[in-house]
């Protein structure tokens, strides 16, 4: 009697996750009934994001150009489309409107920066010297470089566009978890070209004539911290899809503890096995990137999400912490499978780099120079020769300073970049509440704010912010954060 009242409950188990699979979808194909223009638009923002890490890393002039006509473009089409039909936006710009107005001041100083109208005594003094050494009248600016400025704007309002367009899209529940796993196995393929090119291809990457690396997996970056920041960021986007099955099929599983043990291991072998693999995949691409600061940083984001993920207000608590067991178990294999470059690496040369404390000080010393007005947004190459000293190596060209921090501030001045850090700070915040009130679709909010604290993170000793394939994968995934930041029943259309 027992066993036939086990196998009926299996069998209305079954029946329910079936049922649930068949609901996902047909609410998939009802989604792309009711929303058409929507969803063409959704699939065009994934494909962006699929392609922007293949020119390496979208760190060349015509990616970068590419890019801006692509989600410019995107971004417009949508916005004409809202308005033929008459619609107003899924998430009104009153919902960020903190963040929007600090965005929007940050933009008009930059046009100031890169503008020659300015008086004369707001203008960097190197436009004066290069006036008389040429004899000749010379157009000045407060930023020493226009054209870096004017291409740093357009690259950010890149990122504002995918950070829109997120928003609005990701307003409905399924198209923001279907980014976040979207954006996870886009990170999964990347990672695997990496370690096939790793072990085939002499680290090559494609057809690029790419500067050679040492043994360490950089997929489609020249970098290899870069690469491991990305990752980083799927790896998180991969993890927190997998919990959410996990939590969905645990809440059907009762008994034992053992018992519970052989449905996670049933429910992963049936259903889970293709996250698993891409988990697996993207974190041995990161481990074996051998970036101390990028591991260190996703162990950070990944810390946030196992915790936002606990949180006991939603579900049982049980059946998180056996979700997010489970998970841990499996990435502390790979770790022990894996991790053998990392660590030897922070035997070798430990966690600190001497020549990179040398670059923070002589940015300090620059920014303390021009507190107020700044260099010039994206300027930070010109300026550094003007600065640099004999406490770092004459070899070597130091085009980036390793802390995009220091860079807003030696750019912007000390209240643009602080208006552009409290910009992306408020919207991780509105993710970081949103994952811990909401009682359900809360996952793109906890991937989100992972990613925040993981970027946030790796931004004091890296410059992958400045890699436009990362920041256009982060801003979508924190758009579909703030998008689920509120319940759905709460209106924020505009």
């Amino acid at each position: 009697m027992s066993t036939f009242s086990n196998s009926d409950k299996q069998l209305t188990e079954t029946s329910e996750t079936s049922s649930s699979v068949r609901s996902r979808a047909s609410g998939f194909v009802a989604l792309i009934q009711r929303e058409p223009l929507e969803m063409a638009v959704f699939i065009a923002l994934i494909a962006g994001l699929a392609w922007a890490p293949l020119w390496l890393g979208g760190n060349r002039m015509l990616p970068w150009s590419i890019n801006a006509i692509l989600f410019g473009v995107l971004a417009i089409a949508y916005e004409l489309s809202l308005l033929a039909r008459g619609k107003g936006h899924p998430a009104g710009v009153k919902h960020i409107a903190v963040p929007a107005i600090c965005f929007a001041l940050v933009c008009v100083w930059i046009v100031v920066q890169a503008a020659t109208w300015t008086p004369s005594s707001l203008q960097h003094p190197i436009w004066t010297t290069a006036a008389e050494v040429l004899g000749r009248p010379v157009a000045g600016s407060i930023s020493v470089d226009r054209d870096l400025t004017v291409l740093g704007l357009m690259r950010l309002l890149t990122c504002a566009a995918v950070l829109w367009l997120s928003i609005q899209l990701c307003r409905n529940s399924l198209r923001a978890h279907l980014l976040v796993s979207a954006v996870g196995f886009i990170g999964a393929a990347y990672a695997a070209y990496g370690l096939l090119s790793l072990a085939l291809f002499h680290n090559s990457i494609l057809w690029f004539d790419a500067p050679a690396s040492q043994f360490n997996v950089r997929s489609t970056f020249v970098n290899r911290n870069s690469f491991a920041t990305y990752a980083g960021i799927a790896f998180l986007a991969t993890t927190s899809t997998l919990l959410r099955l996990y939590r969905h099929e645990g809440a059907q599983l009762s008994g034992p503890w053992r018992l519970r043990v052989s449905g996670f291991l049933d429910v992963t072998g049936r259903k889970g096995w293709v996250l698993v693999g891409s988990s697996a995949v993207t974190f041995a691409g990161l481990l074996l990137s051998g970036s101390r600061g990028g591991v260190i940083a996703t162990a950070l984001g990944l810390f946030v999400l196992l915790m936002l993920s606990l949180d006991r207000r939603r579900r049982r608590a049980t059946e998180k912490l056996e979700a997010i067991l489970f998970v841990t178990i499996a990435i502390a294999a790979c770790f022990i499978w894996f991790g053998d470059l990392f660590i030897g690496r922070i035997a070798a040369e430990g966690l600190f780099d001497a020549n990179r404390f040398s670059v923070y000080a002589i940015s300090l010393q620059a920014i303390l120079d021009a507190p107020m007005l700044g260099f010039g947004y994206g300027a930070f190459e010109p300026v550094f020769p003007m600065y640099r000293d004999r406490s770092i190596s004459v070899l070597g060209i130091w085009d980036r300073a390793h802390n995009t921090y220091l860079e807003l501030f030696l750019g912007l001045g000390l209240v643009g970049g602080a208006l552009l850090i409290l910009a992306v700070g408020w919207l991780g915040y509105l993710c970081v509440r949103g994952a811990t009130l909401r009682q359900q679709n809360a996952g793109p909010c906890c991937v989100a704010a992972a990613a925040v604290f993981l970027v946030g993170a790796h931004a004091l000793v890296d410059f992958s912010l400045q890699i436009q394939a990362i920041t256009l994968t982060f801003m979508a995934l924190l758009g579909a954060g703030v998008a689920q930041s509120e319940s759905s029943r709460r209106k924020l259309d505009d």
